[in-house]
């Protein structure tokens, strides 16, 4: 696939000779390896990542919420706490502002930095996206030790108009590490970003992806413990991610952020691991 030479050398001569030649970033570090990722988010605490390091969580992802509040020193303990383990780290900021990402970066220093900026208005129609691909661009030439994931939006299974999900990753996979499916519905819990819908995406278009994809997928978007070993077997990506259906419930059954069950992560992991032994035994 030839690369968009709409963006400029400038804007990463560090990158620009292997991204020119088409050579995805994933490709460039190295994949590591072959064992399924299984990932958890909204980990927040040194206690959190310390009970998902021992329950054998492989991807820890935290989230800033603000540019305002981003130094953290609590939250940078916790991602800290992945070195020296068999477990990485990630973080999501929930703004866009290139230099304090830069600061981020600086000062908690992750294994990867995920962006899930939308990348579709609230009628499902592609943006311009060349802002987003530049900006990845810039990271990986400051950041080159970072990893990038990318959120790619599906629409849930019952969304019946056109939805340009895999044209969207074939125009951003060449900055990427990685791709994470989450679901697209419209209205966003947070506004301008994709995620935390609790509600899965179409599983077809999800293996279309994972299919035609030069970047691992990991997917995500609803998936939780009672149907992690389903969604594997039909998409087989290199990895699985869990946020809202790990979180605790209120009263009203209704998931809390920031406030992970261990009993439901534990759960998440065992089916993935179970879906990885069969997987081996073929």
């Amino acid at each position: 696939m030839p690369a968009d030479r709409s963006l400029t050398a400038s804007a990463c001569p560090v990158e620009w000779e292997a991204y020119s030649a088409g050579v995805p970033f994933s490709d460039r570090k190295g994949r590591g390896s072959d064992s399924m990722i299984v990932q958890i988010y909204e980990i927040q605490t040194p206690r959190e990542a310390e009970k998902c390091i021992e329950l054998g969580v492989d991807h820890l992802g935290s989230v800033l919420l603000s540019d305002k509040d981003w130094r953290q020193p609590i939250l940078r303990e916790t991602i800290r706490l992945s070195e020296g383990s068999h477990s990485k780290n990630s973080i999501i900021p929930l703004f866009q502002k290139i230099e304090t990402i830069y600061r981020v970066l600086d000062y908690y220093q992750p294994h990867f930095i995920h962006l899930c900026e939308s990348l579709t208005d609230n009628q499902g129609k592609e943006r311009e996206l060349h802002n987003l691909m530049d900006i990845q661009l810039k990271i990986k030439e400051k950041f080159p030790q970072v990893g990038i994931i990318r959120s790619i939006p599906i629409p849930p299974e019952d969304y019946l108009s056109e939805f340009r999900s895999l044209n969207m990753a074939r125009k951003l996979e060449l900055m990427s590490d990685l791709f994470l499916t989450d679901t697209w519905l419209g209205e966003e819990p947070v506004e301008g970003f994709i995620g935390i819908t609790g509600k899965t995406c179409n599983w077809k278009i999800a293996k279309e992806l994972v299919i035609r994809s030069r970047v691992p997928v990991i997917l995500a978007g609803g998936i939780s413990p009672e149907n992690v070993y389903e969604a594997l077997m039909k998409v087989a990506p290199a990895g699985v991610d869990s946020c809202t259906l790990t979180n605790r419930v209120d009263q009203k059954g209704n998931p809390v952020r920031f406030r992970k069950d261990f009993y439901r992560v534990k759960r998440f992991v065992e089916e993935a691991r179970r879906f990885e032994r069969t997987q081996r035994l073929k």
